[in-house]
């Protein structure tokens, strides 16, 4: 379909974005859908460019640009097997036109196309896009600076993954063929603009583009240097790092800001030279040693004359970072050895850098997200505490005695102050604490907090001496920046306190999860969440459900009020715990899940309005298959009471099409059917066709969970959807044909299919057995993955288990004459080892079997001359290793990684399938089943089996078959 380069489609797009920004969801959201709707058709992105060229309405030209990013980042990949939306001319027609048009858009819309070519370049360039660079290149020649800039920034966003892509072939080609045609131009234009730099010294103005333009180039000679020295900035080291080291020291009074929280031009420029200094001190030392001392001590005097003003932190932490990275390389050591430098860095760039400013004040407060995240996560790189930890830890590598003498010293005399006056000299217990953390903590994992720690401090006494006062204190609310601190010391050294005084802690923390400072309540929840995941010496968790049972009812009451406390209504940390408590204590939450499932199915209902915090989402549904799972162990009946509390909910999610939610949904459901012990109840059997619809099945995330869901359909209710439903049958096999054409889908397929086959009724699937076999025969010719291979044996062995050997031998050849033997002859026999998972082999086992001895058609057709090599690749795939080699093409094929905005499935731990065995009735040694079968089967011709055996099976494996033999007591007639 194409829509027209029209006036009237241009107005019509014009009112639907317009509609896009209402704030009331009954107009934006149909808007919304109309736009999705129309985004395959042809000119649909060439008419978002028209617009927000063309439009005399800024808010529009804005939001077709967001439009046309996002539109951009959800299709310009090109993914096998899914629809291609963007047409090869409108492709050709975005690339011809963009970069003109990036370059001569205002900056709010030129951030958003520049982001669109860096999307773009990264599917597209070099190879399908050749000459991007040769026209950015020509554009530094034009002289305007908003052009330029343009460019720089794309630049930037185009090589900035330099930084982190793993090194391989076709990198290295790529960046030689960046450095070719960009490092030269670049270097001049450093040169020109610093040059305009004092050119236009009086003119702030000109000024800050320069800077602007000054601050793209450090961190484009970031990317580009990142990965190896290239030859050519070796060679024009000398220009880059005496420009740099100018830089470094430049005071322009024009560009000094007034204000104190945001940082200046002159500020990230410096930030990231010291960056570029950091990058070739760490990497490139022998080529930078010469010009290292000059770099030290303009960082050190930046460090010793920068204010204290949040606008500085990023280049205070990025100065501290430079020094931290060399302080910790041995031929660099002799610039810190004398007593006086370590003092001097101690107490100038330290100690300064760790104390609590108003600034963290206000963040503790008022935005305590962010404080949460930077302090807990560790996304605080940026912060001068954090630099300061991490130069303490650089400079304790060779002079620990030294550092940690003069620390001991500063955190005695910042506890004495403390003693003097509490409640105003609270921040120097603060900064002491921080200290002995910063001190005692060599090596920190998220997952296990400390795991080495300095012996210098002895972290138990400290923790009963100063600790553990600050959480007994009967006011949760006093000093909560010192709670905080206390609580945090807990998690982090929580493998290094004795466990009896972790014990002691636990109903403290309980306590302080009604404290109403945001990062108190959370830290407390964070904090017992780490403490019941910890791990004892037998690898069950540390601590046991008997030593919290005395306060299960304290620790569920405080933690779901905790929920209702100002800030916190969506509060991850809490639910996690949550999580964590419910899995701890299994049946003793028992008497509470009533009360409980009631709260949290109000949570959902509330956040499925507005789904804006994924892994509180998460947890709540892990929360919710946790008490399922815990009460119907102890009382299947129970389920009722779930399907009661939840199904209103989970209706409206799936009426109001919340993506999100839906495939949790489907995880919870098929959690609830599978408890079901015989038949489906009608509720759930009125939601069957629904399932087939295709629309659901269109998105990737809602696969997996769909898939299952249907599976526990098939096993509970094969008789009633026989009976009740047959005619959703082609709708059931329908969905299979689509999954088993994509490449990333098909084990999906098989596994609905594998179902299919083992529970359906086998006269309701008759009609349609000849037709799946095509589908799956049409599919191999057409692509043959090792993991279609893989699913295909695990099926047609399943098959035979069901139907019998020789229903799969009269099926294949009822196909085409003779297929039995091809499929036997190139896919079985060559094949089998690659099936993995011991279930899948136990059904190819069983199967194979099968084929061997209830199979006529192999003893005496010219089938028979397949039957010894598949025995023998049945003894392989009992002892030899399994066979996981991958033909090289196939590496590529990436399932998880689905394009653009799409919800991806989220495997919910809690709602785990249990593995499930179709043979296990049948058989429970399959070597053991061989030797009966083929005893059996010489007893029905005497004398065959031992001499095809002993004639055609390799010594090897006919040794093997002998050990099964004596295993089962039989013998070969």
């Amino acid at each position: 379909m194409a829509m027209e380069l029209s006036d009237a489609n241009l107005q019509t797009l014009t009112e639907y974005l317009k509609k896009t920004l209402d704030p009331d969801p009954a107009i934006r959201r149909p808007a919304e859908k109309f736009l999705e709707s129309v985004e395959g058709n042809q000119n649909y992105p060439l008419l978002l460019l028209t617009l927000l060229e063309k439009s005399q309405d800024n808010v529009i030209k804005v939001c077709a640009s967001v439009t046309f990013k996002n539109y951009i980042k959800r299709n310009w990949r090109i993914v096998e097997d899914e629809l291609n939306k963007i047409c090869e001319a409108d492709r050709v027609a975005i690339k011809a036109n963009i970069v003109h048009l990036m370059l001569s858009s205002p900056e709010q819309i030129q951030k958003q196309l520049s982001d669109a070519i860096s999307i773009i370049g990264r599917e597209d360039f070099p190879q399908k896009w050749p000459d991007l660079l040769t026209e950015m290149v020509n554009r530094f020649q034009s002289g305007d600076f908003h052009v330029i800039n343009g460019v720089l920034r794309t630049a930037h966003s185009l090589f900035k993954r330099y930084r982190h892509e793993f090194k391989s072939n076709e990198l290295w080609t790529e960046i030689k063929l960046v450095l070719d045609a960009f490092a030269l131009p670049l270097t001049n234009l450093f040169k020109a603009t610093i040059e305009l730099c004092s050119t236009h010294a009086n003119d702030a103005s000109a000024l800050r583009i320069l800077f602007s333009s000054l601050i793209l180039i450090s961190k484009l000679f970031y990317s580009l240097n990142f990965q190896d020295l290239p030859e050519f900035f070796e060679d024009n080291m000398e220009t880059w790092m005496n420009n740099f080291h100018t830089l470094l020291t430049l005071d322009n009074k024009l560009l000094q800001t007034d204000d104190e929280e945001e940082a200046g031009l002159l500020e990230l420029l410096k930030s990231q030279i010291c960056d570029n200094a950091a990058l070739y001190a760490q990497k490139y030392d022998e080529e930078f040693q010469r010009y290292l001392p000059r770099f030290v001590t303009a960082i050190w005097n930046l460090l010793v004359t920068t204010g204290q003003e949040v606008k500085y932190d990023l280049l205070v932490s990025n100065a501290i970072q430079f020094l931290a990275s060399v302080c910790e390389r041995p031929h660099y050591k002799n610039l810190f050895e004398d007593q006086n430098t370590l003092t001097s860095i101690c107490e100038k760039v330290i100690v300064p850098n760790m104390e609590f400013r108003a600034a963290d004040e206000e963040a503790f407060e008022d935005n305590s997200e962010e404080y949460i995240r930077r302090d807990l996560e560790g996304s605080d790189i940026d912060t001068r505490r954090r630099a300061a930890c991490d130069l303490v830890r650089g400079l304790c590598k060779f002079f620990e005695g030294p550092v940690t003498g003069i620390f001991s010293g500063y955190v005695n005399s910042m506890l004495q102050e403390y003693a003097k006056n509490p409640s105003v000299n609270w921040k120097h217990k603060d900064a002491a604490i921080y200290l002995v953390t910063s001190l005692a903590s060599k090596a920190q994992t998220q997952k296990h907090g400390i795991t080495q720690a300095n012996e210098l401090v002895n972290l138990t006494e400290f923790f009963v001496n100063h600790i553990l006062p600050d959480l007994k204190s009967a006011n949760v609310n006093e000093f909560p920046v010192l709670k905080a601190d206390g609580i945090k010391y807990i998690m982090i050294f929580r493998n290094q306190v004795p466990k009896e005084h972790l014990l002691v802690s636990i109903p403290l923390l309980i306590n302080h999860l009604q404290a109403e400072s945001i990062v108190v309540h959370t830290y407390a929840a964070h904090a017992l969440e780490r403490l019941f995941t910890m791990r004892g010496p037998n690898s069950t968790t540390l601590f046991t459900a008997a030593e919290i049972a005395p306060f299960v009812e304290i620790l569920l009451t405080n933690l779901f009020k905790a929920l209702t406390l100002p800030g916190s209504s969506e509060n991850e940390y809490i639910m996690k715990a949550i999580m964590r408590s419910f899995s701890l204590l299994q049946e003793a939450i028992i008497p509470y899940i009533p009360t409980l499932i009631t709260q949290l199915t109000q949570k959902l209902l509330a956040v499925s309005k507005n789904p804006s915090k994924p892994h509180f989402n998460h947890y709540m549904f892990e929360a919710i298959c946790l008490s399922i799972r815990i009460t119907c162990k102890a009382n299947p009946a129970a389920v009722v009471n779930f399907e009661e509390a939840l199904f209103l909910v989970f209706t409206e999610i799936l009426q109001n099409d919340v993506q999100e939610f839906i495939p949790y949904v489907f995880q919870v459901m098929s959690l609830l059917l599978e408890t079901h012990k015989n038949e489906i109840p009608s509720s759930y059997m009125a939601l069957f066709p629904h399932l087939l619809q295709p629309v659901l099945w269109e998105r990737t995330g809602n696969i997996p969970a769909l898939v299952r869901l249907l599976q526990a359909f098939l096993e509970r209710g094969s008789n009633t959807i026989a009976s009740a439903a047959a005619d959703k049958i082609p709708g059931l096999l329908g969905v299979f044909q689509k999954l088993i054409a994509s490449k990333a889908n098909d084990h999906q397929g098989f596994y609905l299919l594998n179902s299919i086959i083992e529970h359906m009724p086998p006269e309701s699937v008759d009609q349609y057995r000849k037709q799946i076999f095509i589908l799956l025969f049409q599919r191999l010719q057409n692509s043959k993955t090792t993991k279609f291979i893989k699913s295909f044996l695990v099926f047609i062995n399943l098959y035979c288990i069901k139907y019998g050997a020789l229903a799969l031998q009269e099926i294949f050849d009822g196909i085409q004459p003779k297929m039995f033997g091809m499929v036997l002859e190139k896919i079985i026999i060559p094949e089998i080892q690659k099936v993995s998972g011991n279930v899948e082999k136990k059904i190819c086992a069983v199967g194979i079997t099968k084929l061997l001895t209830e199979c006529p058609p192999m003893m005496d057709t010219e089938y028979t001359k397949l039957w010894t090599p598949l025995l023998q690749s049945l003894i392989g795939l009992f002892e030899l290793p399994e066979d996981d080699t991958i033909p090289d093409e196939e590496h590529f094929i990436d399932i998880e990684d689905t394009p653009g905005y799409q919800t991806a499935f989220s495997q919910l731990a809690f709602a785990g399938k249990k593995e499930h065995d179709p043979v296990g009735q049948l058989v429970n040694n399959p070597k053991i089943h061989l030797a009966q079968s083929l005893h059996k089967l010489s007893t029905a011709c005497p004398g065959r089996v031992p001499s095809m055996v002993s004639t055609s099976l390799n010594a090897e494996a006919l040794q093997y078959l002998q050990g099964y033999l004596q295993a089962a007591s039989v013998t070969l007639l």
